[in-house]
């Protein structure tokens, strides 16, 4: 999401005429777009502030210095307190006020921060979102989290959930399309709880409804744009009807990620997750029943407080049965502001870590048996760039989420290939050559 929100605003700098610095010496202001989800983003936020902080003090001149996303929305103006040097703190839903920051700048007029982002104006989604000259972009369709899970701080800082209307995401994908992007993901905190409420013609559009209409328009574009994925799903969001959409229209890839967190009822409820790990294997199931040979991915957050050794061995079974292709792997930090800080019964770190290796070997145990299946199989691969270790070698990714260097230069970059998954290396398999499909 971030990364989405990075590229709007970069779309809004150019459309005012600005270039991106070579170096923070060069530039005349400098955006941080900041995350919350884990304390040691935060902690990272501090020492890159840090560093600028000490090149402004080097130019006598200076520099603007804005920070902008959760971080921001979280500690607002208290942030100036412990990192003087920033001029403007922009919160991840006033984003709106960018403009006036900009024109303060380029008139190098003094305007009172405070002034300038005190309105909190209502939440709007930028029109564009694409890095330039990304063969795969990111489309946000929803904004925002209803849930509370007792770990997260997503929900405090990003507000309400807020569903996009439909007419400008498509509208997007169809700009998308002109401009070379050949695969999507929409996004959002919680895309399955997708709603958009049209009141004057009495419709309702729900997640699976706006899936059927986004396949739709890809469909016109005449292959131009082939692929698509989404980002959140919520366990406890995603239906039925969902699955039928993405198994009936090819569009969407043979891979999902569906956060698990963790496989014990008890700790499922103590995380106030609103769903069961017989419900999770039940979505697991129905959705290899629709799409043979999905790739699942998952996140799991071990040590919450109260946790037991039990139900960390439910969590290595859950992990046992479904198999994950990867997952995002971490153990549980305190994060003021949320339910779970104040809860007692806290799993001392050294215990943490232990339960954390645990489940990492497991994961990578699974990726390498999955992975070692795939030798010599056939799969179509998106050519996404030049790898960095050669030139002659290209980056490429399957519709199963699985990386592939195969031999070629840059002027396949977008193009769709069938690849031989001749021989894996690490968790990135090599083809021999990339037979480029039919344009």
């Amino acid at each position: 999401m971030n990364t989405a929100e990075s590229a709007a605003l970069a779309v809004t700098l150019k459309e005012r005429g600005w270039e991106a610095a070579d170096t923070a010496e060069a530039a005349e202001l400098v955006l941080i777009n900041t995350c919350s989800v884990r304390a040691t983003a935060e902690q990272r936020v501090f020492g890159r502030l840090a560093l600028y902080t000490a090149k402004k003090k080097q130019r006598p001149a200076g520099f603007t210095l804005v920070v902008t996303g959760c971080m921001a929305s979280r500690l607002g103006e208290s942030l100036k307190e412990k990192a003087p040097a920033v001029d403007y703190v922009m919160a991840a839903d006033a984003r709106s006020t960018f403009p006036l920051i900009l024109e303060t700048v380029e008139k190098g007029v003094a305007w009172d921060a405070s002034i300038i982002c005190s309105e909190k104006p209502a939440f709007s989604f930028s029109a564009f979102h694409a890095e330039a000259g990304g063969v795969r972009s990111f489309v946000p369709i929803m904004h925002g989290c209803d849930n509370f899970c007792a770990y997260c701080i997503v929900p405090y800082v990003r507000g309400k959930e807020i569903s996009r209307d439909p007419v400008s995401i498509l509208a997007e994908i169809r700009l998308l399309a002109e401009k070379g992007v050949r695969e999507i993901t929409l996004l959002g905190q919680n895309v399955n709880s997708y709603l958009w409420e049209d009141h004057e013609k009495r419709q309702k559009i729900d997640f699976p409804a706006l899936l059927e209409m986004v396949a739709d328009e890809m469909e016109k574009t005449d292959g131009k744009l082939r692929w698509a994925r989404f980002l959140s799903s919520h366990p406890k969001d995603l239906s039925s009807k969902a699955i039928k959409v993405m198994a009936e229209r090819r569009v969407y890839c043979r891979h999902l990620h569906l956060c698990v967190q963790h496989g014990s009822n008890a700790t499922l409820a103590a995380m106030n997750r609103k769903y069961t790990r017989e419900r999770y294997l039940d979505l697991v199931a129905e959705l290899r029943e629709a799409m043979p040979g999905i790739s699942l991915s998952t996140d799991l957050l071990i040590g919450f407080p109260g946790e037991t050794e039990k139900n960390v061995e439910e969590t290595l079974a859950l992990m046992e049965q479904v198999k994950f292709l990867y997952s995002y792997m971490y153990h549980y930090n305190p994060r003021e502001g949320t339910a779970a800080y104040a809860l007692p019964d806290r799993v001392p770190d050294t215990i943490k870590q232990k339960r954390l290796a645990k489940v990492i070997a497991l994961q990578k145990q699974h990726t390498v048996e999955l992975l070692d299946a795939r030798v010599g199989a056939k799969a179509t691969v998106l050519i996404e760039g030049v790898s960095r270790k050669s030139k002659d070698e290209l980056i490429c990714r399957t519709g199963r989420d699985e990386m592939v260097v195969a031999p070629g230069d840059s002027s396949l970059i977008g193009e769709f290939a069938e690849v031989t998954l001749s021989l894996l290396q690490g968790n990135t398999f090599r083809a021999k050559e990339a037979r480029i499909l039919i344009r």
